[in-house]
């Protein structure tokens, strides 16, 4: 494909943005109206010292304002046998009542059997045209084995790396 501007093409744009694999994550707040999530792709660390982390929700969501709003976050990071969950707050931030969760001492939900967890108040909220970026101070962290849910191309798999060499 020749190279092209992004909006001259946005389809082919997102096309070749989604040849990059990523994790997948469901982050969690708290809200007067209970708990509320969102899977996302857009997680990555940011800093060790302080420890730092962001993600970045798209202002057409309509949960955007309240992670926008929210002072704590809580962002797990999914396996390769969670692709029903990550469909499942796709489509609703509800999904809650279907769930065995549970609250950490900041009152953020917590989901059960995650890869890992970052516990985090919210740092600093940046716009980034039509996302913003959230940077999140990390205060606790949790984490086990296994392989991580991978977003490629439209869809998802499992990421399983290959043996060392000797």
């Amino acid at each position: 494909m020749p190279p092209f501007a992004p909006p001259t093409d946005l389809r082919a744009y997102r096309a070749a943005l989604g040849t990059f694999a990523t994790g997948v994550t469901i982050i969690t707040i708290a809200t007067d109206n209970g708990p509320v999530g969102i899977t996302a792709n857009s997680f990555a660390s940011v800093s060790l010292d302080p420890a730092l982390i962001l993600w970045s929700p798209a202002k057409s969501s309509s949960r955007f304002s309240l992670f926008h709003a929210a002072s704590h976050f809580a962002v797990h990071v999914l396996s390769d046998d969670q692709s029903s969950l990550a469909m499942a707050f796709t489509r609703s931030k509800d999904t809650f009542a279907d769930l065995d969760w549970s609250l950490s001492a900041a009152g953020t939900p917590l989901i059960p059997g995650c890869l890992a967890r970052f516990d985090c108040t919210t740092h600093a909220v940046h716009d980034a045209g039509d996302h913003a970026i959230i940077l999140g101070q990390v205060h606790e962290v949790s984490h086990a084995t296994g392989s991580p849910l991978v977003f490629h191309a439209g869809g998802f798999g499992g990421f399983h790396p290959a043996p060392p060499n000797p």
